[in-house]
């Protein structure tokens, strides 16, 4: 009731509003070959470029004109632009297909209109498409999706092998990450060293980080949404590869064509199955390390006006160690599990709406044995989400998003048993439930030529409910509330346009998260656990203020922006000085709650047309945590803090067969807090510490190569391959990773000293990866 009451209000107050004096264009536009739809198109009237509008996240499109003759201009990335014309005399579908044209290094390099740069509301926003984070080398001679984003200004690696990554001085747990709507917890592989994210399996990544528009929520620092391909829905088609470590394979073509399809596609490491024969000769036997990967996706088009989709995701880690003799067992299985159900709807060629519901599940096991004595330890998260999102388009000067989110949360932060002999013990933490809703509102409106603005607003509230011990020694009930946070939510985006190529934009936004990772170690580890807001742990809470100036050049050949930010960071986690973790320990005892702030510059020169394409970004930035329980309740260099970040990625086509790339990444060395003094009490070392964080690793670079040689393609044949060559740190730059202390008494003196050893992870790496795709041939 409540959502037809909605709808006609908005029809409405569209009738009202606008009258009949204008009439709606509206379609989808679509791959040509593989019938995907193309997120991000440009649709504009060719003799007015500043009427038009982008494809939404399901190639859906909107425009209202006046009754008239007009040409129409449908443009996407790799695509040759078609054009359209029409005389509008009433409400129009219009739907296209776009042919892939001119060569990938030829066109600029977003999947929008050549001058978004300037033109977008949004700023700190950066969408990549696939082929695009394809030619980057990658480690191993893996692609890795998350790898590359963190080549860009204000987006930070969490330290060599691995995945996590920073924001704007924010957390590893502040990053919202999205496959399929669906919320990715551990984003990483082998302890982080790859992300989860299968390339021949994605069709667009979308990172957010100056300003967080209402349709998000649950997060601090940024997003990153990223969306599964859907599957050709015209001819069968199988990609893959095989690489020194893994392979994949991809396998999508039409359940019924033109209406639905589908898309597999899996990953599996394989370098220490490969060693298993020379391992069980050793006392090692048994020793094993392996991941793998499976994204499916299908969808099907019941008509113009409605379409159904389903996908999920599965992938574990799985890690086996044994000693000599095997006294001692180690084995740590971890991963993610996603499901997402979703149902587009038309209501009329000015209302959208998108219905989902969305599971997603990571849990970790840690098992530990030796001689009599054993140890698991298991934390999880599981997550019931459904959401409404609207798209309306009541004109081209206002594009409306609103909707509701809810989700149920079921967080398992720490199981553990120990058994030595006949004694066993076992905690009696058990899942700890809660609901977290949200609503919003937003309007990217046109207030002139020059003004631009986008507003938003969202309502969160998060309700923990029982049964729960409370560390006060009050026993809450199933189903009883334990506690409940709400806040407001204002999102504010805006752009003044000096010219058609220069323009300077702002933004606000303001971000409640009830959700906090907390770890004793410097990345994101398996191990880390996910805690709610409780009575004791306070929700965290941002605001973050942005300005920057953004100009193209040479007809949008080259893009340049400079962005500042400040931002605050209320309710942050942190172990305490004096903290050894144990199991029998009361979490929410172990935790101390401060505050932070960052600020800093961001510089971004692009090059998007040419032969030679490319970036170069550079981040001067501050990152501080402030604690009164630490260094004196003065603030100190967050673990993550980096005063200076460089990358320099460059492209070049040769023509032909070959094209190169290479990437340059310089970093300002890690703080972290070295050991100060250290004395004997007991006949037991103890050791005193200088102020956190109050010491820094080595500057981090490194530069990275790769070739792609591209024989050409047969005509009449279905089959193509070509191989991929690529070396991970050239110059075999030692990058400390952490610093290793080892302790050593003069038997002559009695004289007690530390050496300190820093342990690096990556030397240099080359790889090679032979790369295959066949189609079926068209009839």
């Amino acid at each position: 009731m409540y959502l037809k009451v909605v709808i006609f209000i908005l029809m409405g107050f569209s009738a009202s509003l606008f009258g009949q004096s204008k009439f709606s264009v509206s379609g989808y536009v679509k791959d040509a070959n593989t019938g995907e739809t193309l997120t991000g198109a440009s649709v504009y009237v060719k003799t007015e470029s500043n009427l038009g509008a982008s494809t939404n996240t399901y190639g859906f499109y909107t425009l209202r004109l006046a009754p008239g003759d007009y040409t129409i201009v449908f443009a996407y990335l790799g695509f040759a632009d078609q054009e359209r014309k029409i005389s509008l005399n009433k409400d129009l579908s219009l739907s296209v297909d776009l042919s892939e044209g001119v060569e990938m290094s030829e066109v600029v390099i977003e999947a929008e209109a050549a001058d978004k740069n300037v033109s977008g509301t949004q700023m700190g926003e950066i969408i990549l498409p696939i082929e695009k984070i394809q030619k980057i080398p990658a480690l191993m001679g893996e692609v890795d999706l998350l790898k590359a984003l963190q080549l860009l200004p204000g987006v930070q690696s969490a330290g060599e092998g691995s995945s996590g990554f920073y924001v704007r001085g924010g957390g590893p747990d502040q990053n919202l990450v999205l496959l399929d709507e669906a919320l990715v917890y551990n984003s990483g592989h082998l302890f982080g060293f790859f992300s989860v994210f299968n390339s021949d399996a994605i069709k667009s990544a979308n990172l957010i980080i100056g300003g967080m528009p209402a349709q998000y929520g649950g997060r601090l620092s940024s997003v990153v949404d990223i969306q599964m391909k859907e599957g050709n829905n015209k001819h069968y088609q199988v990609d893959g590869g095989i690489g020194l470590i893994a392979s994949r394979l991809t396998f999508q073509g039409p359940i019924v064509p033109e209406k639905s399809s589908f898309i597999v596609s899996t990953r599996r490491t394989y370098a220490l199955d490969l060693a298993q024969p020379a391992i069980k000769r050793t006392d090692f036997a048994g020793t094993n390390y392996y991941f793998y990967d499976l994204n499916a996706k299908a969808n099907y088009t019941f008509s113009e006006k409605d379409r159904v989709f389903f996908s999920t995701y599965f992938g574990r880690d799985v890690l086996k160690f044994r000693t000599p003799g095997r006294d001692f067992t180690f084995d740590l299985p971890y991963g993610n599990a996603t499901g997402t159900l979703r149902w587009n709807h038309l209501f009329n060629n000015r209302l959208f709406v998108n219905t989902s519901i969305i599971y997603n599940d990571y849990d970790f096991t840690f098992k530990a044995g030796i001689d009599d004595f054993s140890l698991k330890l298991f934390s999880g998260v599981r997550d019931w989400n459904g959401k409404v999102d609207f798209d309306y388009f009541p004109s081209n000067n206002h594009a409306i998003k609103f909707g509701v989110q809810t989700t149920y949360h079921r967080l398992t932060p720490s199981i553990a048993n120990a058994q030595q002999g006949d004694e066993e013990f076992t905690n009696n933490k058990v899942s700890i439930p809660a609901w977290e809703t949200g609503f919003y509102f937003s309007d990217d409106f046109k207030v002139s030529e020059r003004i631009k603005i986008q507003a938003g607003l969202r309502w969160s509230i998060f309700t923990q409910m029982g049964p729960y011990a409370a560390s006060t020694g009050v026993n809450y009930q199933k189903g009883e509330e334990v506690v409940t946070y709400n806040g407001l939510e204002p999102r504010l985006s805006w752009r003044y346009a000096i010219n058609s190529s220069n323009a300077i934009k702002g933004g606000v936004t303001v971000s409640n998260q009830y959700l906090h990772l907390v770890s004793n170690s410097s990345s994101t580890l398996p191990a880390d656990v996910w805690v709610p807001s409780t009575e004791r742990i306070k929700p965290q809470r941002g605001e973050q203020y942005a300005l920057g100036y953004f100009k193209n050049l040479k007809k949008n050949m080259f893009e340049f922006s400079a962005e500042i930010y400040f931002r605050t960071l209320r309710n942050q986690l942190d172990y305490g000085e004096s903290y050894v973790q144990s199991p029998a320990d009361d979490l929410e005892q172990q935790f101390i709650s401060g505050s932070g702030r960052a600020y800093g510059a961001e510089l971004l020169i692009r090059k998007n047309e040419g032969k030679l394409t490319g970036w170069i970004g550079y981040t001067r930035a501050r990152t501080e945590r402030k604690f009164a329980e630490i260094n004196g309740g003065a603030y100190y260099p967050a673990v993550y803090d980096r005063t200076h970040d460089v990358s320099v990625v460059v492209n070049y086509d040769k023509g032909k067969k070959w094209d190169f790339s290479g990437v340059f990444v310089f970093g300002t060395g890690r703080a972290f807090t070295p050991i100060e003094s250290i004395y004997v009490i007991d006949q037991r070392v103890v050791t005193n510490y200088a102020p956190r964080n109050s010491s820094r690793l080595p500057d981090y670079h490194r530069i990275d190569l790769s070739a792609n040689y591209r024989p050409k393609k047969e005509e009449g044949k279905g089959f193509y391959s070509y191989w991929t060559f690529s070396v991970y740190n050239v110059y075999n730059r030692r990058n400390p990773f952490f610093i290793n202390y080892e302790f050593d008494t003069d038997e002559k003196t009695g004289v007690l000293s530390a050496s300190a050893t820093k342990v690096s992870l990556f030397p240099i790496i080359p790889s090679v990866t032979w790369n295959f795709k066949w189609q079926q041939k068209k009839n």
